[in-house]
């Protein structure tokens, strides 16, 4: 042996067959870790599913689409931004191919505004420009949500969920007013928008 090579050590240089081993035992280990994850997430699904099969959430309401524009709460008078009795702003719309009604909503600055809509024939989304106001509306479905515009100003709302060969000509338009001059609109009218001016 030459004293310029030292000699070789077994930890130094692992054989193949202990590299092997131990490739099989960490591929072993995240195997079971990703089945138990897999597992965990279909339980969690089959849970889900039959909890809210055998009790629907109670805000899921539903609406007569045959009906929808002739009477209601989507009767085309009711349409638009109202202030109920309790002080609460609430605007109603449908979607429908392919446009929104009303086509422009008046709201607050500052005020929790509380949307109230559905679609008459397809699934339609909306979401009203950089805020957090984002929802679906199916057919046969209320959808609700309130939401708080901070400053007065003007927004678009396009429809965000593909509903056929019109879909991209699909916007209205949300005034958010100073929440003086909202209250003072509401008091001459019953239902607003920005034609009712």
């Amino acid at each position: 042996m030459n004293a310029a090579t030292p000699p070789s050590s077994p930890s130094a240089a692992p054989d193949g067959h202990h590299a092997e081993v131990v490739a099989v035992a960490a591929e072993r280990r995240w195997a079971v870790v990703v089945g138990l994850i897999i597992a965990v997430i279909i339980l969690l699904m089959i849970f889900a599913g039959l909890h809210w099969a055998s009790m629907p959430p109670s805000r899921v309401e539903t609406v007569d689409v045959k009906t929808l524009h002739l009477r209601g709460e989507f009767a085309e008078g009711n349409l638009g931004t109202a202030v109920d009795a309790d002080g609460k702003v609430t605007v109603r719309l449908i979607a429908q191919q392919y446009s929104f009604e009303p086509q422009c909503i008046v709201v607050p600055a500052g005020v929790p505004v509380t949307f109230r809509g559905t679609s008459a024939d397809a699934i339609h989304g909306f979401i009203v420009g950089t805020t957090n106001a984002n929802t679906m509306l199916i057919p046969g479905f209320v959808a609700t949500f309130t939401t708080t515009f901070p400053k007065a100003g003007e927004h678009l709302m396009p429809c965000h969920e593909y509903c056929g060969t019109g879909h991209e000509a699909m916007w209205a338009r949300v005034e958010v007013l100073p929440q003086e001059e909202f209250m003072a609109r509401a008091r001459g009218a019953e239902r607003m928008n920005c034609v009712s001016r």
